[in-house]
């Protein structure tokens, strides 16, 4: 039987190993400060060392990957200080979508964000922080894309991607999902009520809300 093709080469095998690698930090697969060793990464997902650098400048460029001088990439890691400015940032993007969505939404799309809302109560109810984490990130990401605001969500994804080690930190925090809950119910309300000021002001109290979760981390956080 013939081997399996390999990705290619060039652009097509470089965006191949950049995808991988993408989704193996979001998922927590590589850890902060993690070193990204060429040759290893070339070998797992089968293209070539040119094309491992390739995505990993582009990475970089991302601000998942930090390249060190003479000493090859790792992993980046996010400070908590770091966090909460991008946190901040987000306060003002993640308001202007939600308030958009008010405006937007159709009928089928309210309905959606009301049964996401079940679901994330339900979690919660059932101490479930990781089923209620991924609920809250698929809520948090419907109302970006029911808004219409593409600058605003290419923006988000790019800084969302930065928190991921942040958002299970505090998924995990005892107490957390429980008073999250009622700060996201509330946006959902807000947002089918059509009442777009109302929507942005329950995102940014929300997301004030995750900023002083932030801050309350221990101080010898990375």
């Amino acid at each position: 039987m013939p081997k399996e093709a390999r990705p290619g080469t060039g652009e097509q095998a470089k965006q191949h190993a950049m995808e991988q690698l993408r989704q193996a930090i979001l998922r927590g697969e590589m850890a902060p400060a993690q070193r990204l060793v060429e040759n290893e990464l070339a070998e797992q997902f089968d293209v070539t060392r040119a094309s491992i650098r390739a995505a990993l400048i582009d990475l970089a460029s991302e601000g998942l990957v930090e390249r060190i001088r003479n000493r090859g990439s790792r992993v980046r890691v996010v400070s908590v200080e770091e966090a909460v400015a991008i946190t901040e940032c987000r306060m003002v993007l993640e308001g202007l979508c939600a308030a958009k969505a008010a405006v937007e939404a159709s009928e089928e799309q309210l309905t959606e964000l009301a049964d996401l809302g079940t679901a994330m109560s339900k979690a919660v109810a059932g101490g479930e922080p990781l089923t209620y984490s991924d609920l809250n990130h698929q809520l948090h990401a419907r109302i970006r894309e029911i808004s219409g605001q593409q600058v605003a969500v290419e923006l988000l994804e790019r800084l969302n991607a930065q928190l991921v080690r942040h958002r299970f930190q505090l998924a995990l925090r005892p107490g957390r999902a429980q008073r999250s809950l009622g700060e996201h119910l509330a946006v959902i309300e807000a947002i089918r009520a059509r009442d777009p000021q109302a929507a942005e002001a329950a995102v940014r109290a929300h997301l004030a809300s995750v900023i002083d979760a932030l801050s309350e981390a221990p101080a010898s956080t990375p």
